[in-house]
């Protein structure tokens, strides 16, 4: 008597729908086009290097519950390096740090940013009103708004623009204040920057996202899961599944993982016609971003991470521990999906060098760029009533999961995270109608 749960897609969303789906006592069939699990963020095997690369630095913060409470279904929260400071560093290598202090938020980053270097006093005056002007806004009434606009109203000058804000919502929202929605921007400040110490820790895996999801696969399969992995799906509905090679799948329910224009594409023609979710999703556009390694013959970057003040390069990591691989990431990246691999390097290293002048005599020996055209949704003004339910206004399958569904974050692991238990909760509340309650254990 135990369901039967399809769940096409092995991102992260369709890992966390899994994961509760199986503590559950759900008889579990996940479906994964690729050979692994992990979606967009996840690693390959770079032959060049001999590496497992991440397609770009995927990044956590303290205030990502969900997605935590995902690492611990996974036993990999451990692998996590937790990082309190900020390094904000300017053209000639002055950097500023910003660290916590033990204050009640928001005052708790206010010393820090009080001596930051990179911000003339006028400009942290300004910053420092419009912060306190955002922490009190309701972000729902800003949606049709953009960041940019409200930056205008908050009185935001052309310098503390391309100090702060830009580096800070274009790598959070991927997009560039000018397009983003203001509503995911607000949060970004109401939910991390200032709300605590803990909340805007950063947080970076120490393995590659590959390793991570080797333990989802196992963790899947150690609780009774079935994995279709290097199997595509090309139609779908409320319980059934059909795969690439014509075998169709039955289930009580089908949970819907695949990255939205997936979704739309493999949805049952009839589905589309009925169900008003499918025609929003087709109107939802991505951002780009890109990541570039590099990899140079002595160490270049003596900090664990940069933001780079001013520079088309929004961050840089540190990926070992002598600061010899390093990890560029360009956000809102349109600019940047039609240049060669030399085009790329050469801007990321003028980015790197102008910082870090000593990394001068510092010679390349391999750089590998990846560019993610589809990385995330374009969260721009009007997409928020884009974002389709869970479940449907009958309450009935497909159930959607995916950070685009309404979860109330951008594009992030915590949205993803977040959408999987969703639709797990749906999903056994739905059947649970139907089918005898002491056969559905407590969802945990």
């Amino acid at each position: 008597m135990k369901p039967r749960v399809l769940i096409l897609g092995g991102g992260i969303a369709g890992i966390a729908a899994a994961m509760k789906l199986c503590a559950a006592g759900s008889r579990v069939t996940l479906i994964e086009s690729r050979d692994r699990l992990g979606g967009r963020a996840s690693s390959f095997f770079d032959a060049k290097s001999g590496l497992w690369l991440d397609n770009c630095q995927h990044v956590t913060l303290g205030c990502c519950d969900s997605y935590l409470h995902l690492c611990d279904l996974l036993g990999v929260s451990h692998l996590i390096r937790w990082d309190s400071e900020q390094y904000w560093v300017e053209k000639g290598g002055r950097t500023t740090i910003l660290k916590p202090a033990h204050l009640p938020a928001p005052l708790h980053g206010l010393p820090a940013f009080l001596k930051a270097k990179f911000l003339n006093f006028s400009e942290k005056v300004r910053i420092s009103a419009a912060l306190a002007q955002l922490r009190f806004l309701n972000r729902f009434e800003h949606e049709a708004q953009t960041f940019a606009s409200l930056l205008d109203d908050l009185n935001q000058e052309e310098s503390e623009r391309t100090k702060f804000w830009d580096p800070i919502i274009i790598s959070a929202c991927n997009l560039t204040p000018a397009r983003v929605s203001a509503l995911p921007a607000i949060q970004v400040f109401q939910q991390a920057f200032l709300a605590g110490a803990q909340a805007s820790r950063i947080g970076i895996m120490t393995v590659p996202l590959g390793q991570i999801y080797e333990r989802a696969t196992s963790a899947i399969a150690d609780s009774g899961g079935t994995l279709l992995l290097g199997e595509s799906v090309s139609h779908y509905d409320a319980h059934t599944a059909t795969l690439a090679s014509g075998h169709t799948l039955e289930a009580d329910a089908v949970i819907c993982a695949l990255p939205f224009e997936k979704a739309t594409l493999f949805a049952d023609d009839g589905l589309k016609h009925l169900d008003e979710r499918f025609a929003n999703m087709s109107r939802m556009t991505h951002s780009p971003i890109l990541g570039v390694h590099l990899f140079f013959d002595r160490p270049v970057l003596p900090l664990p991470h940069a933001v780079l003040v001013g520079a088309e390069t929004q961050w840089l990591f540190r990926k070992d521990a002598e600061g010899r691989i390093i990890h560029a990431v360009i956000s809102a990246a349109d600019d940047w999906m039609a240049l060669d691999q030399d085009e790329i390097v050469q801007k990321v290293l003028r980015d790197l060098l102008v910082r870090f002048p000593h990394a001068a005599d510092a010679q390349l020996e391999l750089a590998r760029p990846v560019k993610e055209r589809r990385a995330t949704f374009a969260c721009v003004p009007g997409f928020e009533p884009l974002r389709p339910a869970v479940a449907s206004e009958s309450g009935t399958g497909p159930f959607l999961a995916g950070d685009y569904t309404q979860t109330d974050w951008p594009a992030t692991m915590e949205g993803a995270s977040r959408s999987g238990f969703a639709a797990a909760a749906r999903v056994l509340h739905s059947v649970r109608a139907t089918l005898p309650a002491q056969s559905l254990p407590e969802l945990v």
